[in-house]
């Protein structure tokens, strides 16, 4: 199954009265976040990297995504064939048609958007998560579905809690991290306390920490989910890109002849 786009999305802040409209930011060439994850592994998080010349991918209980430098480079392909093995299996962005050796067997279609005006701020309530809390996480995860979340993604970056009566009822927390940019992500709220504006504070809470440390907030979600973009555009993200999760796999034995 594709590892597409987190369905993530906050509820809306009751000091939240302004929609922005739907408008696809125009970047013009390359910028970093059309390629965040590969600039992510060969940045902040190399030491989470496997990599293998131009293909790069997390460690395995971190994170499910593998990147390649540019998909339209075959020795790139030839590298994560390398890295994946026989028969292997690969989540990356970006691709519609596989090369030689490879077919897509999965497919999700997402969007980016990025901090133009969010109000960060730190919140009283929230309280950093780490290794002791990724039962309760997973646990909550697997209720909300706001994404991939595996045993040590937690140490990907700051992941903020709000727990009431020892309860953890909201979480939201960094993932990619590539120069300049952090993606928040995880973003859920037990289904029990949502409606509160909860999942909202956490966004800003975890905006404010990445804010200080100069950098920019960005995130992910699924295309097809127009209220969580509604939602996140409502308290200052705009929509940047659109962008395709695939998974694919090998399928034979991929060489620079093979796929040049």
């Amino acid at each position: 199954m594709v590892e597409s786009p987190s369905a993530e999305h906050p509820e809306p802040d009751p000091g939240d009265r302004h929609t922005m409209s739907v408008t696809l930011l125009d970047t013009g060439c390359s910028h970093i976040l059309d390629n965040p994850a590969w600039a992510a592994l060969t940045g902040a998080h190399a030491h989470f990297a496997e990599r293998i010349g131009h293909a790069a991918r997390y460690h395995q209980d971190v994170a499910p995504f593998c990147a390649v430098s540019d998909e339209d480079d075959p020795r790139a392909w030839v590298d994560l064939a390398a890295l994946v093995g026989p028969g292997g299996t690969a989540s990356v962005r970006g691709v519609t048609e596989a090369p030689d050796g490879w077919e897509v067997v999965g497919m999700g279609h997402g969007v980016q958007l990025v901090d133009t005006g969010l109000r960060a701020q730190p919140d009283p309530e929230a309280v950093r998560l780490g290794p002791d809390d990724v039962p309760e996480i997973l646990d909550l995860v697997a209720r909300t579905e706001p994404g991939p979340y595996l045993p040590r993604t937690v140490e990907m970056g700051t992941y903020l809690g709000i727990r009431r009566r020892g309860h953890l009822m909201a979480l939201a927390g960094e993932r990619l991290r590539p120069p300049g940019w952090t993606e928040i992500s995880a973003v859920c709220t037990d289904p029990a306390h949502r409606g509160r504006g909860l999942a909202t504070r956490l966004v800003r809470a975890v905006a404010a920490g990445i804010k200080e440390r100069g950098e920019r907030p960005f995130l992910h979600a699924r295309a097809d989910n127009a209220n969580a973009i509604r939602l996140y555009e409502s308290i200052g993200f705009t929509l940047r890109r659109r962008t395709v999760f695939s998974l694919v796999r090998r399928t034979e034995a991929a060489t620079l002849e093979e796929t040049a």
